[in-house]
């Protein structure tokens, strides 16, 4: 009898929103056959809440599974997996405020993944932040099985707990090389020259701000920037100053999965300037596509890319590796992060790693 099998603490499937989404998706695609999986998804987002996707059942909750409402989300998910689940996957910590209760009244296989270390992130406030810290130790003293996405998450659990984590990153095959239309060319004549490109949310953490301010002052290559700019003042102040210059494009989201593909796939460079979290989505998909990538150069990236990829800390480094770019040398650097990438970051190597858990 296949194990029942309950993912908590995403959107849900299909597949729309981020990195845990995607791995719903490629999990219960790839292994789906296995197990008997049940996701759970947030009615907010689907307007068609269909029953079964890629042999998993789907359990939809009205609650937001983002911000404040997700805690409640994923608790409610978590009492009602306890009915008929073996195993919980939970993906990151905000339910596991309930685990001290959930293990006094049942011994069902709880498997944790926290996530980056998600307190640490600068855009919460001093209550969420010990929120989420707090439920981050509960997570690793209550769960059967922690899971880290990159090893200096890993490195972390086992100072901070004295507890030892299973690493399992993101895949990224997913992502594929698209090539560019007539059409796209017309709307983005950016798409014709040689450019560097990054997509993200537009947070101080990502460094967008020292990002921005050296293409200012370098011009031997322009930047091209997707993210939702209107959100925060920190985005807005930053449109408004820098939309000026001639070799700056500041795009607002793009949802045309195939155009955001296009414009990505064929940059010269990415950029990658995350400097919270683990294993980045975003940085592993660019690796899979055979980018070359500049990159923060905190542990997290240089860890996810093996230390191959060029690294920058400030603006001033930044703006001396635009000013060195070498075709020979960025084309052996996308290889080797490409290489990396195959090795450590395809959706078949992940999901036998999670399905190694689930016995």
């Amino acid at each position: 009898m296949p194990k029942k099998i309950a993912i908590i603490g995403t959107v849900g499937l299909p597949a729309k929103y981020g990195g845990f989404e995607t791995l719903t998706e490629y999990l219960t695609k790839h292994v789906g056959h296995r197990f008997n999986f049940t996701v759970y998804c947030s009615s907010k987002f689907y307007t068609k809440k269909i029953k079964k996707y890629h042999n998993a059942q789907l359990k939809h909750i009205p609650l937001n599974a983002n911000g404040t409402q997700s805690i409640v989300y994923d608790i409610l998910s978590i009492f009602n997996a306890l009915l008929f689940a073996d195993i919980l996957l939970i993906l990151g910590v905000s339910g596991c405020v309930s685990l001290p209760l959930v293990k006094l009244i049942s011994t069902k296989k709880i498997i944790v993944n926290i996530d980056g270390i998600e307190w640490k992130r600068a855009k919460w406030g001093k209550f969420a932040k010990w929120f989420l810290k707090y439920s981050e130790n509960l997570a690793v003293k209550y769960a059967d099985v922690i899971i880290s996405d990159n090893k200096v998450i890993q490195q972390y659990v086992q100072d901070t707990y004295a507890v030892k984590s299973e690493l399992i990153a993101y895949g990224a095959n997913h992502a594929t090389k698209v090539k560019l239309t007539a059409s796209a060319i017309a709307n983005y004549p950016f798409l014709s020259e040689k450019y560097a490109f990054k997509v993200c949310r537009i947070e101080p953490e990502n460094n967008i701000h020292v990002i921005l301010s050296a293409f200012s002052e370098t011009k031997k290559i322009p930047i091209v920037i997707v993210g939702n700019w209107d959100n925060s003042n920190y985005g807005k102040n930053l449109k408004l100053h820098f939309s000026k210059f001639k070799n700056i494009y500041l795009l607002d989201p793009i949802y045309d999965q195939n155009i955001l593909n296009q414009i990505r796939s064929n940059c010269y460079i990415y950029v990658h300037g995350h400097s919270a979290g683990g294993t980045n989505p975003s940085l592993v998909e660019a690796m899979c596509l055979g980018l070359p990538i500049v990159a923060y150069a905190v542990h997290y990236n240089i860890e996810t890319t093996k230390n191959k990829a060029l690294y920058f800390e400030n603006k001033k480094e930044l703006i001396n590796i635009l000013q060195l770019l070498k075709n020979d040398e960025l084309k052996l650097t996308a290889n080797e992060l490409n290489r990396v990438a195959k090795d450590n970051y395809t959706w078949e190597i992940i999901s036998e790693k999670y399905a190694a858990l689930f016995h």
